[in-house]
């Protein structure tokens, strides 16, 4: 508890210094093994430097395995010399924030069930390993069907695709239904890849406004008059970065300025099967315009690559598999058993409750630390939408996390009109626990307290 390390002999940032200094003093044996360390605020203040200095240097000392964190209890020493790993420079991966992931299992019973799965896909394996049908082998349609049928859509088995992945679809979907130059609609806070696929096809992308249900109808019906675009992509529920969930009033609303216009709809429904009650998808309510993406990324795990696609009619379902077979061939058939066993098997829900309840769980904390009307979210969304109080901007606060080995979002990967507002997203999900999350969010709100400058002093 007397621990003061000496910083003015080492050239490094000062959190590094202090996780050295730890390294060195556990070598030295002035630190022993079960010994605890200062409470962070003592430390800073027996130093004179910042809080969030000395955090990110107990959590770099953690990351090398010198030292472990107990709630309630503090930061104790945790290995002898012999055991040290060596220190590395500060690196954007140490806390990857920065990608919107589920949050991953640790129940070892649900961990078993879901290898369970791979186990059972794989006394199949050979047969696996050929090609399938393009769409999906009859098997994985009918899981497919199933898993669907949640959101109330019961689609026929020609108009229903297992394709790789969101993506692939977004680019099966734009290559068939428009040509370079042709415009497509989107909110003006959306989703950084379709920007990436439009910009790919040479597809004008025009973001609309929006305000706290989603995307504004008159801006719609304006833009549908003027450009004459081709399509609206959409992502409803949980909207990536925003958090807003589309209200179904509002859906109708743009469904009936769509069907005016002649407009087809994208939906991407990434996180349709996150929340226990969502609204029914546009796929639903205007199944003529519809191409319906649910993806199982953020509702099972991105490492599936798997998508299920409801298109509007049979015959949209010709140039949609023309472009799937240049792009893709087929989806991966093991990944697509894979999938299909634990939706038939009752695995897939089980790994869908967990995600609810830790997502929740880390909503909760993150509310507690860091919000505090700063920012919005959503109890089952992945992501935080901070809005950064003046005089932090979005280029000081994201570089400032970066430097000290957090990554986080920009809003500028986001904006498709007009400048991008002073924001970020932080995705609470991945393979961060739940106590690593709450040091880095703690961290996070120490800095807004400070000047941009004031913060930038202390690393």
């Amino acid at each position: 508890m007397d621990w003061l390390p000496d910083l003015t002999q080492s050239d490094k940032p000062r959190y590094l210094a202090i996780a050295d200094r730890i390294a060195a003093d556990i070598a030295a044996g002035t630190l022993a093994v079960g010994e605890r360390l200062p409470p962070q605020r003592r430390l800073a203040e027996a130093l004179a430097v910042d809080f969030t200095t000395v955090a990110r240097g107990y959590v770099e000392a953690q990351r090398r395995g010198l030292v472990e964190s107990r709630v309630g209890q503090g930061t104790f020493v945790k290995v002898a010399s012999a055991k040290v790993v060596a220190p590395r420079a500060p690196s954007p991966e140490l806390v990857d924030l920065s990608m919107t992931l589920p949050p991953e299992p640790d129940d070892p019973a649900l961990i078993a069930r879901l290898q369970q799965g791979m186990v059972e896909v794989s006394e199949r394996l050979v047969g696996l390993m050929r090609y399938q049908p393009l769409g999906g082998a009859p098997a994985d349609k009918a899981a497919a069907g199933l898993w669907l049928s949640r959101r109330g859509l019961t689609p026929a088995p020609e108009q229903l695709f297992v394709v790789p992945g969101a993506n692939a679809a977004l680019l099966a979907i734009l290559s068939s239904l428009a040509k370079p130059g042709d415009a497509v609609l989107c909110e003006a806070l959306t989703y950084p890849g379709i920007r990436s696929i439009c910009a790919q096809l040479g597809l004008s992308l025009a973001g609309l406004a929006m305000d706290g249900d989603g995307l504004d109808p008159e801006a719609f019906a304006e833009a549908c008059a003027r450009l004459k675009p081709r399509a609206l992509y959409l992502n409803p529920i949980l909207q990536n970065p925003t958090t807003i969930t589309m209200p179904e009033p509002r859906r109708e609303e743009i469904a009936a300025i769509a069907r005016r216009h002649g407009v087809a709809i994208i939906e991407d429904d990434a996180y349709g099967f996150v929340p226990l009650a969502a609204p029914a998808p546009f796929a639903a309510l205007a199944p003529e315009l519809t191409w319906h993406i649910a993806g199982l990324s953020k509702c099972l795990g991105a490492g599936l690559r798997l998508a299920y696609v409801v298109v509007p009619d049979i015959r949209s379902g010709w140039p949609f598999t023309a472009a799937l077979r240049a792009s893709n061939i087929m989806a991966s058939p093991l990944t697509a058993a894979l999938a299909t066993r634990w939706i038939e098997d009752g695995s897939a829900d089980a790994l869908l409750a967990f995600i609810r309840a830790e997502t929740t769980a880390r909503q909760l904390l993150a509310a507690e630390i860091l919000l505090a009307g700063l920012g919005r979210a959503d109890p089952l969304s992945f992501n935080l939408w901070l809005k950064l109080p003046p005089p932090w901007t979005r280029a000081a606060f994201v570089g400032q996390m970066q430097a000290t080995g957090i990554g986080i979002v920009a809003s500028d990967a986001f904006a498709a009109k007009g400048p991008a507002p002073e924001a970020a997203r932080i995705c609470l999900g991945g393979p961060i626990g739940r106590k690593g999350l709450g040091d880095v969010l703690a961290f996070m709100a120490h800095a807004l307290e400070q000047a941009p400058e004031a913060s930038v002093r202390a690393l």
